[in-house]
């Protein structure tokens, strides 16, 4: 068959191609170097020993949705190490949220991060517990943050469909389009993770025991380890927060705020005393 000029040539197609890929190819250099050195010379204005946290935007109900966010900033606060947002990158090297620039130098992990933090500014807050309380703290700690976090997950994704999740965040319309792809790889990510295995009831039934193993350890005591907060308050604080204002249709909301009340007044009062500005928080920030 004669080619016409109703069919384009097949030096044309390659010509499109190539310059589709070179088009990608300088997107790419631009994203990944360019604006990224652009970027990396804003950071260095933050000032010395200045933390700049790499985070998703505020949303509608928490200052971060994600409770690991929270667990750094209300260390951050605990410490009253300065500290500055940055959104443009909320995900670091690894993949993961937060992460933090400090002196020109990029940190990963919250607790990592912590801990770095606690050794560079003299903040360690659980110095003074005895080894026994040590281990207590770092227990509870893992508790929460590998088993409580993914049984969160699982009631988000799982039974929720990630609907509450979206409804709390702050994000431009095209993010509804990915949602289903979104959710469908948290629910992959929490089948191979394990929880995601068992039956949403039995998922509340280890969950519900977590918190009041929380509930009963905390008992009367204004903070977990006694009457001072340490390292271990600012990631249960984080999670019971992120249950209380993200999972309000959740069947854990239910149970602290019925059953296990001195979990929620736990929270009202650390959020008194480290985050009088919650609600100036929510509002959207960009650093400067």
């Amino acid at each position: 068959m004669e080619e016409t000029d109703a069919m384009p040539s097949r030096g044309s197609i390659v010509t499109v191609l190539v310059s589709a890929l070179v088009t990608g190819l300088l997107v790419y250099i631009y994203r990944r170097i360019i604006l990224r050195q652009i970027r990396r010379s804003i950071w260095r204005t933050a000032g010395e020993d200045v933390v700049l946290v790499h985070c998703p935007t505020p949303g509608f109900l928490t200052p971060n949705i994600s409770p690991f966010v929270m667990k750094l900033l209300t260390y951050l606060r605990l410490a009253q190490i300065p500290y500055k947002l940055e959104h443009d990158e909320p995900m670091g090297a690894k993949g993961k949220t937060p992460w933090i620039t400090l002196n020109g130098k990029d940190l990963h992990d919250s607790q990592l991060i912590i801990e770095a933090l606690a050794k560079k500014f003299d903040k360690n807050f659980g110095k003074g517990l005895s080894e026994e309380e040590k281990a207590i703290a770092r227990g509870f700690t893992m508790m929460i943050e590998e088993h409580i976090a993914w049984g969160l997950r699982v009631w988000r994704f799982i039974v929720d469909d990630g609907r509450t999740l979206m409804e709390g965040m702050k994000q431009p319309f095209y993010v509804w389009l990915i949602k289903p792809i979104f959710v469908r790889s948290q629910k992959a990510a929490l089948w191979y993770q394990g929880l995601g295995r068992h039956t949403p009831a039995e998922v509340q039934d280890m969950m519900t025991a977590d918190l009041r193993a929380l509930s009963k350890y905390l008992g009367r005591k204004s903070y977990l380890m006694g009457d001072s907060l340490t390292e271990v308050d600012c990631t249960m604080f984080a999670f019971l927060a992120n249950i209380l204002y993200n999972y309000n249709r959740s069947p854990y909301y239910d149970i602290i705020k019925g059953e296990l009340t001195n979990l929620y007044h736990y929270v009202i009062r650390v959020k008194r005393r480290l985050w009088p500005d919650w609600d100036q928080c929510l509002e959207k920030t960009k650093y400067k």
